[in-house]
């Protein structure tokens, strides 16, 4: 059985990842920062030590690198290239900056984008945090940096990853994915993984 490593995993677990991920081949290793949420290692994805070298298949991050500054994103991703075996992959998803500025632009800043099982969220809950959680003295949930469709592929390819696939959801997401691994891979296996993961 496979490995991967679910990054800020809040309540989260395998069934809420992706369909690739939840399945009978592979099972889950949960880390987060926040110990009310019975992580299996409580950490920051900045710096991993309870994760060993080449420990594990996949790492699967969804709306976690937005929570770092500029500066920690090298570092996260560094440590997810660290903790991969030969062969392995990541499974990002954040925000996406270019369509919910677009709402910005339109001077939308505080009208509801859509609505979540949380309640209503506005492109200022997608930029900075949502804001409930934060009020209710959450400060895990604030946003620090941000990426497009080209900056979180450049990032990634400036942090050693070799191959990879990214995609851009609007209305009603606001949201980027991408898949990228270690190894140099053909690009119908990249094309894939991009299917078994992204929604």
């Amino acid at each position: 059985m496979k490995t991967f490593l679910h990054v800020g995993c809040g309540s989260k677990r395998k069934e809420r990842t992706t369909a690739g991920f939840n399945t009978t081949e592979w099972q889950e290793l949960r880390l987060d920062i926040d110990e009310s949420v019975r992580p299996d290692i409580i950490g920051s994805m900045t710096a991993m030590p309870a994760v060993a070298d080449a420990s594990v298949d996949a790492v699967f991050s969804s709306h976690n690198i937005e929570h770092l500054y500029p500066h920690e994103v090298p570092l996260a991703l560094a440590e997810f290239r660290r903790v991969l075996r030969p062969g392995g992959f990541i499974v990002i998803t954040c925000p996406d900056l270019q369509s919910v500025c677009a709402l910005v632009a339109q001077d939308r800043l505080t009208e509801p984008a859509y609505n979540s099982p949380a309640g209503p969220i506005s492109p200022i809950d997608i930029l900075y945090g949502h804001r409930p959680p934060m009020a209710n003295g959450n400060l895990y949930m604030a946003h620090r940096c941000g990426f497009t469709k080209k900056v979180l592929a450049g990032t990634l390819r400036a942090s050693g990853f070799l191959a990879g696939k990214t995609a851009q959801r609007g209305h009603p997401n606001y949201d980027l994915w991408a898949v990228a691994t270690i190894d140099q891979m053909d690009e119908l296996r990249v094309l894939e993984l991009a299917r078994s993961h992204f929604p």
